[in-house]
């Protein structure tokens, strides 16, 4: 009888470990973009974007400050709707853009302030430049993809970056050096096979 008792009981142990350990969800790079506005010249406020998200977010539902997040995208998806202001951000005068140039963002910590909000800090490395950044981060939702029949994740965030410690700050500070960020994820639950 102690027997059995001792083998439940390790089988319910690895149970709960298991259910507990961070599930991988990889970004959906059709819904994930990242949009970006900076002041010009006090006449107006420009918007642009970029997309080609790849990368991952290990989420742990039972200790969210325990999840992590891994996303990069290439600087040549920036889209402005204004293909000159395109070739100049691409240019030395700001990125000096080449093919496979990416913008990638690591966490290295996450601290929960909500049911469904957190601080996610992490380093943010864009144009030969890494600094820390703080991501103030929304879960929209959790639930299963009507259409993918999959478990599926949304994601908000927001911060604000200064461009000029990108060294990215020509026209500062008469073209707004703070750059306001807003971040919108999806991701799916990785199948087995996704390593």
């Amino acid at each position: 009888m102690k027997s059995y008792l001792l083998a439940a009981a390790l089988i319910a142990g690895t149970a709960t470990s298991v259910l507990a350990a961070p599930q991988k969800y990889l970004l959906d790079a059709s819904h994930s973009q990242v949009v970006f506005a900076y002041n010009h010249l006090g006449f107006s406020t420009t918007t642009g974007m970029f997309s080609g998200f790849e990368g991952e977010i290990m989420f742990d539902q039972e200790d969210p400050a325990a999840s992590t997040v891994a996303v990069s995208m290439p600087v040549l998806s920036m889209f402005t709707g204004w293909e000159q202001r395109e070739a100049h951000f691409f240019s030395a005068d700001f990125f000096g853009a080449k093919e496979g140039d990416l913008i990638t963002f690591v966490s290295t910590g996450i601290e929960v302030t909500g049911d469904n909000t957190a601080k996610i800090t992490g380093d943010l490395s864009m144009n030969g430049v890494t600094k820390p950044v703080v991501l103030d981060a929304k879960l929209n939702q959790m639930g299963d993809h009507p259409m993918a029949g999959k478990p599926w994740a949304g994601f908000d965030a927001t911060t604000t970056i200064v461009r000029s410690e990108f060294n990215l700050g020509m026209f500062a500070p008469y073209v707004g050096d703070e750059v306001e960020v807003r971040i919108s994820v999806e991701a799916m639950k990785a199948d087995a096979n996704d390593s």
